[in-house]
């Protein structure tokens, strides 16, 4: 079943971007002809790790309700190139990442130009389909300079990588129940702010949404999130006020979530995710 990753954006958004060309369905056709591209792609990713690169528009990428723009066929190369450096290098880089990588990376990889609206007005940002397939929105903007547009893909590739760790691999002992009051009800999470999440135990507003998607959350900022440390492993010294014990205490779940993490990928799949953090923050500096 296919599931929508990370944040939906509200209305407003919608009209953010209003020179993006939005498809009208489209059939693929039958034939397409072989470009340097395609011989790119075919080499360096599907050869090399079994990864279909998708982009050229069918209609199978979205609901028949959602509308997307396309990618413009000069941002394909350079988002190969960020996806090769920033998802698929860290994890060759590190012990054991090689073989962790090839065995677990999704079958397809989908490039779309634009966000994918929703017919009421809502915005996904991203989506993953079992495991078997992760879609990049937003493609037509690649500026690695932008750290907002930065920081989207990531958080959606780590994102959504971390899923086909506990899809195979089931969730750390008692992940579950480091924060179990903390979880929320369908829905609850987007009317929480930052803070609110920390208090909780999370990362993330949408971390608190459920057991699953707290693991995959926690291994995407963890990751990509420069100021990880500092924002969710470090104490604020000199408490004095409620709500400071109350986001220090927040931060002792963070943490046991996180040594349950990385514990769980060492046993089961034999990768340090520290090693992996290290090999990409050294890219982002």
């Amino acid at each position: 079943m296919k599931k929508t990753i990370l944040f939906t954006l509200v209305l407003l958004l919608a009209g953010c971007y209003p020179d993006e060309t939005l498809t009208v369905p489209v059939t693929q056709p039958n034939v397409q002809l072989e470009t340097d591209l395609d011989k790119f792609i075919e080499t360096n990713f599907r050869e090399k790790y079994g990864m279909a690169i998708r982009y050229r528009f069918v209609d199978r990428y979205i609901k028949p309700t959602q509308r997307v723009a396309p990618p413009k066929l000069e941002v394909v190369q350079p988002m190969l190139d960020f996806i090769q450096k920033f998802w698929i290098d860290p994890f060759l880089e590190v012990q054991n990442g090689e073989a962790y990588f090839r065995t677990h990376v999704p079958a397809e990889v989908v490039l779309l130009g634009g966000f994918i609206y929703n017919d009421d007005g809502t915005v996904v940002l991203g989506t993953a389909d079992a495991g078997a397939q992760i879609t990049f929105t937003y493609v037509n903007a690649i500026d690695p300079a932008d750290k907002e547009w930065e920081a989207l893909q990531l958080h959606t590739v780590y994102h959504e990588f971390a899923h086909i760790v506990h899809q195979r691999h089931k969730l750390p002992p008692d992940f579950e129940k480091i924060s179990p009051a903390g979880y929320t009800s369908p829905g609850f999470w987007v009317s929480l702010s930052d803070e609110d999440a920390l208090i909780r135990g999370f990362v993330s507003p949408y971390a608190t949404s459920s057991p699953n998607e707290d693991f995959a959350e926690t291994v995407a900022f963890y990751l990509y999130n420069q100021d990880f440390i500092t924002e969710f492993m470090t104490d604020e010294p000199n408490c004095l006020t409620p709500e400071c014990e109350a986001r220090n205490a927040g931060r002792e779940l963070v943490r046991e979530k996180l040594t349950a993490i990385m514990e769980h990928y060492k046993k089961v799949v034999g990768v340090d995710l520290e090693a992996v953090r290290n090999a990409v923050q050294a890219k982002l500096n």
